[in-house]
């Protein structure tokens, strides 16, 4: 041998690999630390994008755990409105690692949540979930015995559950500066008062957003020490940026931090690994076709190449679980974007 690049295999050259494939199929771009078997349990959180994952587990026959299901005679079409079946119990997108961490230290440690109420048209918001509840809650004592439901459901999934599936959304939220809750979303928007001596915005780094991933997967571990981890980012842009710059810069930074973590936490731990969702919506090959018009949202063929991709590194045949029913834009529950509202797009 005169060189380290004569004997690697094709999947490492670009050419061959990527760009000179007559398909757009990527065989090869995952090998899984931990196969999925059929009895595998499989707890999923995070950003909006990871909504489809549990359903497409679902569709093909693999235990999706599902601890908080639906109240008996909710209509399936109003289950998504109210925060059910969308990810394995009713917490609502978790865009950030940071919120995952309170999550984690709220279930699992059983700290105090926050106090904070937001006062709707109609009712009370949770800011912690504020996309959950069409209409808000009756009273405090409803608000608050349905978020230690969620809480209780949270601890029964994480205890459950063989494998955590996390998809990192966010490097950005808005946090308050006295008590240090972080929000779901900047006050003001769906409910709550935006006050900018208390409203602090928040950028995080890598360090930061490793940290606090690191702290979560420590609880998640203790919790249940049998738990395996899988990583993925979404590939859905930001709606906006409060950051200063033009929201594509801010999406690549973003995604960029977000990214680079995941691909951290998979090397450093031999329990977690990384499934690479994001390359395979935004690679150069794809040129955008697997997003919709608004050029944000993944398209149901683009969601359905993921996981074909997943599902056959894992070894799961497509011609005997029933095939992947990928929800449409509008069934994706995505607090995020009633930014988009408060934009002057002309």
């Amino acid at each position: 041998m005169t060189h380290p690049y004569e004997n690697i295999p094709k999947s490492a050259f670009w050419r061959g690999a990527v760009a000179g494939r007559e398909t757009r199929a990527l065989p090869g771009i995952w090998q899984p630390k931990h196969p999925l078997e059929q009895d595998t349990k499989v707890a999923s959180y995070g950003s909006c994008f990871a909504q489809h994952i549990g359903k497409a587990l679902a569709a093909r026959g693999r235990h999706w755990v599902q601890s908080e299901p639906a109240p008996h005679g909710l209509r399936p079409e109003h289950r998504a409105a109210f925060g059910y079946d969308l990810f394995s119990s009713r917490t609502g997108n978790i865009y950030t690692s940071s919120m995952l961490l309170n999550w984690c230290r709220w279930a699992l440690m059983e700290e105090a949540t926050p106090r904070e109420v937001w006062q709707g048209e109609d009712g009370l918001i949770d800011p912690v979930r504020a996309g959950l509840e069409p209409g808000g809650f009756a009273d405090r004592a409803e608000f608050f015995a349905a978020r230690q439901t969620s809480l209780a459901a949270f601890r029964n999934a994480v205890e459950t559950a063989d494998l955590f599936v996390f998809t990192l959304g966010l490097t950005e939220s808005w946090v308050n500066n006295v008590t240090k809750m972080e929000y779901q979303i900047c006050p003001g928007t769906i409910a709550g008062q935006f006050d900018p001596s208390v409203h602090v915005f928040v950028n995080m780094g890598f360090s930061e957003v490793l940290s606090s991933l690191e702290a979560a997967f420590d609880l998640l571990r203790a919790a249940n020490g049998k738990l395996k981890f899988l990583l993925t980012v979404s590939p859905v842009p930001l709606t906006a940026t409060a950051s200063g710059r033009h929201v594509l810069t801010a999406t690549t930074y973003s995604k960029s931090v977000l990214r680079a973590v995941a691909g951290e936490m998979a090397t450093r731990h031999r329990d977690v690994d990384y499934f690479p969702s994001y390359e395979l919506i935004t690679a150069p090959t794809m040129r955008g076709s697997f997003y919709s018009e608004n050029q944000r949202s993944v398209t149901p063929a683009g969601v359905q190449f993921v996981m074909r991709h997943f599902f056959e590194a894992e070894g799961v045949s497509a011609a005997k679980p029933a095939p992947v029913q990928s929800p449409s834009e509008a069934d994706l529950i995505c607090e995020e974007e009633i930014l988009d509202a408060f934009g002057d797009t002309r």
